[in-house]
């Protein structure tokens, strides 16, 4: 059954990274007026914002793509070498291309002082956990560099819980835009924190199970 979920899981991020560059794939015309960039008609002329914003959006499906395979057992057992290329590859893409960018994006965001807000202190704890998680792994800890990974790409992976949810609900008949976006900027991140928080502590429970000599079934393995 763990199995069956965690590769549902991963199939379900790589179908919405997919997706994700289906909808990036529209700026490639550069016009000004044509998705996310239809809201953003004050800054379209600002030089400085397309750059970031061009930068974000091309490399963020790679940073999807590169993050999810850090989480395949199958990669980290039979090929670590290509494990620590993809680590690299996503932990650079963060570090010294989206963190960054996102910030001069954050200043420029949607949803008024709730948007700019959320996406600044998201991208603080994005760029905290990842910077962190090489801290770890140069360490020798294994188990909290693993866990800080999961909650940098519990962030990462929040474009793609934001989209979800205003796909769902958002009705402009309804709901002010831009306070829709602002909240919805907070529940993304809190959603997907809230899922890596229950994922970590799942995996320290367990562990420390194990480390006592206790099996699936609470009892304690004869020694």
């Amino acid at each position: 059954m763990k199995t069956f979920v965690n590769i549902f899981l991963i199939l379900a991020i790589f179908v919405f990274s997919i997706l994700m560059l289906n909808t990036i794939s529209q700026y490639f015309s550069f016009k000004t007026d044509v998705g996310f960039r239809q809201f953003k008609q004050k800054v379209v002329t600002n030089q400085y914002w397309l750059v970031f914003f061009y930068i974000h959006i091309f490399s963020i499906v790679i940073c999807l793509l590169a993050g999810l395979t850090q989480f395949s057992n199958q990669i980290l057992k039979e090929n670590k070498k290509l494990h620590k290329i993809f680590g690299k590859i996503y932990v650079y893409n963060i570090l010294f291309i989206n963190f960054p960018a996102c910030f001069v994006l954050a200043i420029f965001s949607n949803g008024g002082f709730l948007g700019i807000s959320g996406f600044v202190i998201q991208n603080l704890l994005w760029g905290f956990f990842t910077f962190y998680a090489v801290v770890s792994i140069k360490n020798n800890d294994v188990l909290r560099h693993k866990n800080l990974m999961i909650l940098s790409y519990s962030l990462t992976t929040t474009a793609i819980t934001f989209r979800i949810i205003k796909n769902l609900f958002y009705d402009e008949n309804r709901f002010s835009y831009e306070l829709f976006y602002g909240t919805n900027v907070w529940f993304s991140m809190i959603i997907n924190l809230l899922i890596a928080y229950f994922i970590v502590r799942k995996n320290s429970k367990k562990l420390s199970l194990e480390g006592h000599g206790v099996d699936k079934n609470n009892k304690r393995n004869p020694e």
